[in-house]
């Protein structure tokens, strides 16, 4: 078990002085100081600041103000599996879940999973969205969390060692504050973004977001484009505060109550799926094998146009993962070929031939 100083020292953080922190855990002032000075010594490290007008967290205290999160989470994850191990239970999947982690799309496709795997069972499991937790969770998925929904691209995978299966393309937006002039609009030009402050997450974090970046310093040099390094409420906070506009995606519309997110008017997009282990477990196996044959049939086309709709498992480096795929020869040109939604020409397919792994499913229309 952990030490349960942390609880302590995680209260005092947040509270700010040793008496608020007391009358939160019910506990005398005298106490609290007593556990927080034990913590310290045993630490040899000072982590606050004190203050006649309260207490502030050193850069020691920081750093272990988000280790001992973690190491409270994982102790209690670690007991939940305990406990479940206990009861022989092996169809438990763990859907991590944060601010910037929606589970939404677990309730919608749920119907269909317990239709053909009644068996299954879903535990949630919360975490704060920190850079720490973010490195540690999707670095070891399989160990206390199996399954992280979210935006990620190849070079996001290969960043955190994971990798994923696909459900969506997210349209890259833009979030506005909604008392923000561009809020009154439905959709943005790449005009309306003239002479505002664009945050985008630093290079290297995605190829796509790297991409829009790259065509907006070579074509629209009017855009002031700002770099932070982690998407968290505190990037949406500095969105709001300071009247900028932050690179969304539509999943995340409920992360803050006083933002919009708006399309623009670009052809960029990013994929949106769960994020796993690269060896799964059974179970976590069977959850993949079950939404292959659970998530939805894309509408049908024009009766002008035949296509091929399925599932592709492609592999990048190391990393690899399912897309949805769409293959379309229209009547007038034969050889057009539709995916993911962009026109491509026939002979990169053949190119790419060999990045197509497996064909997992294939629905003729």
């Amino acid at each position: 078990m952990y030490n349960h100083q942390l609880d302590t020292f995680i209260q005092v953080a947040d509270a700010g002085s040793f008496s608020k922190a007391a009358e939160a855990l019910y506990i005398s002032s005298t106490a609290v100081m007593k556990q927080i000075n034990l913590l310290e010594e045993s630490l040899d490290a000072q982590l606050f600041v004190r203050t006649p007008r309260g207490l502030t967290l050193t850069d020691a205290g920081k750093s272990y103000y988000q280790d001992a999160k973690y190491m409270i989470q994982y102790a209690k994850d670690a007991r939940t599996r305990a406990r479940n191990a206990m009861q022989g239970n092996d169809n438990i999947i763990r859907i991590g879940t944060s601010l910037m982690t929606p589970h939404q799309f677990l309730m919608d496709l749920w119907p269909q999973i317990h239709a053909l795997r009644p068996e299954l069972k879903f535990q949630i499991v919360n975490f704060e969205n920190t850079p720490e937790n973010a490195r540690e969770i999707l670095a070891h998925l399989g160990q206390n969390i199996d399954i992280v929904a979210g935006i990620f691209d190849e070079t996001m995978l290969n960043l955190r060692g994971c990798t994923a299966f696909e459900l969506n393309r997210q349209p890259i937006c833009c979030a506005v504050s909604i008392y923000h002039p561009l809020a009154q609009k439905d959709k943005l030009t790449i005009r309306d973004l003239y002479g505002q402050n664009l945050m985008l997450m630093k290079r290297e974090w995605s190829k796509r977001v790297d991409m829009l970046r790259d065509e907006l310093w070579r074509d629209h040099p009017q855009i002031n484009i700002v770099d932070f390094s982690f998407y968290n409420v505190d990037a949406f906070n500095q969105c709001e505060n300071n009247g900028a506009l932050l690179m969304a995606v539509p999943i995340w519309q409920s992360v803050h109550p006083l933002l919009k997110i708006i399309p623009v008017e670009w052809d960029h997009s990013i994929p949106f799926g769960m994020l796993h282990s690269p060896e799964p477990s059974p179970t976590v196996k069977k959850f993949l094998d079950i939404l292959l044959q659970s998530l939805p049939s894309p509408m049908k086309r024009p009766a002008a146009t035949r296509e091929t709709h399925g599932w592709l498992l492609y592999k990048s480096g190391d990393q690899a993962w399912y897309t949805h795929f769409r293959i379309g020869w229209a009547a007038p040109e034969p050889d057009a070929v539709m995916l993911d939604g962009l026109s491509i020409s026939r002979n990169v397919i053949e190119t790419a031939r060999d990045q197509i792994v497996d064909w997992v499913r294939r629905l003729e229309i």
